[in-house]
This record gives structure tokens, sequence and C-alpha cells, in this order.
């Protein structure tokens, strides 16, 4: 554990030589929280990534990458008096102490999901408080579902819910019918989408990562044709309908 604090308060220190107003470096020093923002999303989706492909070294590194995130974000919350890194690690150990009674207290059980939503009630806030809105569209859709389901805001079964997807996508296709490229067709096809995202929480699925398996089997299918499509020396812009077919079948068998 010595160790492990050590490397930590390098790091820490490393951070804010980067930020000091006269020695640090110019570009850390032009950063805010705004521009700051996009790279620490990036650098989760690289750790999913990592995860994803079962990198070990990688996921190290990458780790280390969304740390240095956290870092940057606190030293510069720590600039304006608001807090420090100790305090943020602080504030996640107390999070996860309270809502682990069963582990860390005298009861025998707890449901994370009543927890939190006590904690929301201390805070005056709604159902859907604190969803944040940067969340990829599918997955704060699923949030914002889960949050209605559990105060009785849902489907009865997954049929009604079936029900709802065939109904949205009839809506889209009077509206298509009407003029395809109309705010009105954008906003159908967002209903079908929302309307998806609960029929896969009533069937216990993460719409995001099915969708993400989903875009993952299409591209090795597609890099798989461009390689068939490369042996015959065929262009791809030049192909048929029926020869796109031909390869898209010759790639799933293979």
């Amino acid at each position: 554990m010595p160790e492990r604090r050590s490397r930590i308060a390098d790091l820490l220190a490393v951070m804010a030589r980067l930020r000091d107003p006269e020695k640090g470096c110019p570009w850390d020093l032009q950063q805010d929280f705004s521009t700051i923002a996009p790279y620490t999303l990036e650098e989760a989706y690289e750790v999913m990534d990592a995860i994803e492909r079962n990198d070990a070294e990688g996921l190290r590194d990458e780790l280390g990458d969304l740390l240095f995130q956290v870092v940057f974000h606190a030293r510069m919350a720590e600039e304006r008096g608001w807090f420090d890194f100790d305090a943020v690690a602080g504030a996640i150990h107390d999070k996860l102490v309270r809502r682990h009674p069963h582990v860390f207290g005298d009861a025998e059980h707890s449901d994370w999901e009543e927890l939190k939503a006590a904690e929301r009630a201390g805070k005056d806030a709604g159902t859907l408080a604190d969803i944040p809105k940067a969340l990829p569209a599918l997955s704060r859709a699923a949030k914002i579902g889960k949050r209605a389901a559990r105060v009785g805001f849902d489907w009865a079964n997954l049929q009604d819910v079936r029900a709802k997807v065939s109904e949205e996508l009839v809506e889209l296709d009077e509206e298509v019918a009407k003029d395809p490229a109309s705010t009105e067709t954008e906003e159908e096809f967002g209903d079908l989408l929302f309307a998806l995202v609960n029929l896969a929480r009533h069937l216990k699925i993460d719409p995001e990562a099915a969708l993400r398996a989903a875009s993952s089997k299409f591209e090795a299918r597609f890099r798989r044709m461009e390689a068939l499509a490369g042996r015959g020396h065929l262009r791809l812009s030049t192909l048929t309908a029926q020869e796109w077919d031909r390869l898209w079948l010759e790639a799933k068998r293979t």
C-alpha cells in the first residue's frame, strides 16, 4: 500500500507541474473542464475497447490514461478552490460504504437502486435527475426507461412493449410517406428507437452492447467481403447488387 500511495503522489506532482503558471506546459495550461471533457470520454471508450480485445497490457495503459483525466479535472478544481483529488477519492469511498450496508454495516442485503433513489430524494431531486446528458443516446434512453419503471411507469409485459414498437414503426412509415426529410420523420424515428430500447430492457438486453456487437459483426463481414473482392480483382464501387449479395453470403459462411 505505501508504494501505491507514492505512485499516486508522483502522478499528482506531475499534474501540478504541468499546470504550474510559470514552468508548466503551455498546452496543459490552456485547458479547462470543457476542453478536457471530450478526452475523458475518449479515454473511457479506449478502456472499453481494451477490455473487449482482452488486452491486459492495453487495459493497464488505458486505465492509466483515464486516471490521468481524473487527476487533471481534480487539479483544475483545486486551482478554483472547489476540491482536490483527496476529496474525490474520499467522496467515492464514502459513497461505496454507504451503498453497501450489507458489507460494511449490519444489513443483510441492500438494493443499489433503492439506495440511490433515497439519496436523490434527500436532495429533493426528481426521478430522472442526475442522468448525464453526455451519455451515449442508447445508454441514456435505457437509464431513463429504467428509472421511470422503478416508480411504476412501464408496460405491463413484453407483449405490450412489442406492440408499442409496431405502433411506432407504423407512425414512422406514415411520416416517411409524407416527407422522408421532415422533422416529423426524425421525431418518429427517435420514438421508434426509444421503444426498441425499452423492448431491450424488458428482454434484459443492454442495447448499447447489442448494437456494438452488431456493428462489430457487420464490420468483420464487410472486411471479409473486401478481401474476397480483392482476390477476384473486383472494384467495390462497380459491384452490382447481385455481386454484393454473393459476397455477403460467402462472408457469412466464412
